[in-house]
């Protein structure tokens, strides 16, 4: 009676087991040419105006993709709320001028400056302080023997020839580490000679938006200027001064000039988001798969010029809602994934990286139980580049020989049984001139440690450009790669181990 009784609960279990072992095939049948189509002419039509991070036609777009989470039944991913904002800055130009013993100065005609690296500020100052080409480095010191504090400095960016003949370094070329070394020795603001002035175009009134508003440092406001400028300072010790530069000689010197800069700006404040939706998973609910897209373009040109960015990254945004609704299907079957699935399309992408980094610096769910990133960047085209293979038939597979021993083994596994499509590792090389894997959303999960496998399809003439259209996209192909990424997916989701995380990150 007992081994009887035995006998009935290991068949028992054996019945639970197999029930656990579901079909997922059905499910990734779901996912089709047709539903991928329509959703891309969509996300990537007229209407959503090119999905410019921080701009109408990417909330826009994040309204749709919110609209297609809602109705798949997903749970808000952020607290409540589908969408998980974040802040993004743009500098708008008040007005600048540069006086010299009462002699006025323009932008654009006289100088430049970098918007973003400066400050409101104005100095008057009589003193200026000529600091060579302003290199301190093991090999010079520009500043040795001359006192800058509070002072204005001027440099002449074209280093001296050294000794021997020899080039001259092209890091001691870098302005950002020219303004560092006169921020170290105490320079109240600095003055670069360089050419070409008077520039051509119109002068500007906002600064390219960026992320981080909270600056380490905040560095004296550099002013690019012409040698008109300098010449107003210097008097006629300028030509003598830049030929003897030439020569390998840096004759230092205080000026007396009354000098006044003057920089106003506004900063303004934007915000965009990434929409995530959450799936409940069952026994493993607390730890997790994300399946990340990017779903911002380039935006608009003008009122005629638009930036449709159909396979960049259309093509990943609308795959992401194609696995959201297998998914679902799934769990509403009762054959729902053991780990929750995070569905998340970010913006700032095009603006690099934003909202992956954002997310990642500010994760909703730990990082430490996320068992991997699939990222999804460009799946709907074919590479004319790729000349060895079937290119109807493929797909860069990206990363998978990083972080994790498991990523290609269970990669290779899914697309064996399931797919059959070509797995290109082109991109994995070390030395890999376009840097692919450091260029989409998932090196901000790698960085911290979650292993990562980044779907593409290469670049193509349309890459960029007005002419990334729904239109040229192979649709087949496309809804094929999908379902690799659901294959793998839900092979991570339902296995009993989470990835291992066994290659150092110090080895990419």
């Amino acid at each position: 009676m007992r081994r009887m009784l035995l006998v009935m609960a290991m068949a028992a279990t054996s019945a639970a087991s197999a029930q656990k072992i579901a079909d997922p095939k059905p499910f990734a049948n779901s996912i089709t040419p047709d539903d991928l189509k329509k959703h891309l002419y969509i996300v990537a039509g007229p209407g959503m105006e090119g999905r410019e991070t921080a701009t109408e036609g990417q909330r826009k777009a994040a309204a749709y993709i919110e609209s297609q989470f809602k109705s798949l039944g997903l749970i808000p991913g952020n607290k409540g709320n589908f969408q998980l904002g974040y802040p993004i800055y743009q500098d708008s130009l008040i007005s600048t001028s540069i006086e010299v013993n009462g002699q006025k100065f323009s932008i654009n005609t006289d100088f430049i400056i970098n918007l973003n690296m400066a400050h409101t500020s104005t100095i008057f100052c009589s003193d200026v302080v000529f600091a060579g080409a302003g290199i301190s480095d093991s090999t010079r010191n520009d500043y040795k023997d001359i006192n800058v504090q509070g002072k204005i400095v001027l440099i002449l960016q074209n280093p001296p020839a050294p000794s021997g003949g020899a080039s001259t370094p092209t890091r001691r070329l870098n302005p950002f580490t020219i303004m560092e070394t006169a921020q170290k020795n105490g320079a109240a603001a600095i003055l670069m000679v360089q050419n070409n002035f008077p520039r051509k175009g119109v002068p500007y009134v906002k600064g390219s938006p960026y992320l981080n508003g909270f600056q380490h440092s905040v560095y004296p406001n550099t002013f690019f200027i012409s040698e008109e400028i300098a010449k107003a300072i210097m008097g006629a010790d300028f030509d003598a001064v830049k030929d003897a530069m030439k020569n390998g000689n840096s004759p230092f010197k205080k000026y007396q000039a009354n000098v006044k800069l003057e920089f106003k700006k506004e900063i303004n404040e934007l915000a965009s988001t990434n929409v995530i939706g959450f799936l409940e998973g069952s026994d493993k609910k607390d730890e997790f798969v994300f399946i990340t897209a990017h779903y911002d373009h380039l935006g608009k040109r003008g009122d005629s010029i638009i930036y449709y960015g159909a396979d960049d990254d259309g093509s990943g945004t609308v795959s992401v809602l194609e696995l959201a609704e297998a998914f679902t299907k799934a769990k509403a079957a009762g054959k729902g994934p053991r780990r929750s699935i995070v569905f998340m399309t970010v913006s700032g992408e095009e603006k690099g990286l934003w909202g992956s980094e954002f997310y990642s610096d500010h994760p909703l769910y730990p990082l430490d139980k996320t068992t991997a990133d699939l990222n999804i960047d460009m799946i709907g085209r074919i590479d004319p580049k790729r000349k060895e293979g079937d290119s109807t038939n493929y797909v860069y597979v990206v990363g998978d020989d990083k972080l994790s021993s498991d990523l290609r083994p269970i990669s290779e596994a899914m697309n064996k049984k399931y797919t059959k499509l070509e797995l290109d590792y082109k991109y994995n090389a070390p030395k890999d001139p376009e840097r692919i894997y450091y260029r989409s959303d998932h090196y901000n999960f790698a960085r911290k440690g979650v292993p990562i496998i980044f779907y593409f399809n290469g670049t193509h003439n349309d890459y960029h450009r007005p002419s990334d259209t729904p239109d040229k996209i192979n649709y087949n192909l496309m809804a094929k790669r999908a379902q690799l990424v659901f294959y793998t997916a839900w092979e991570m989701a339902n296995r009993n181990e989470m990835l291992k995380r066994d290659i150092p990150l110090t080895q990419q």
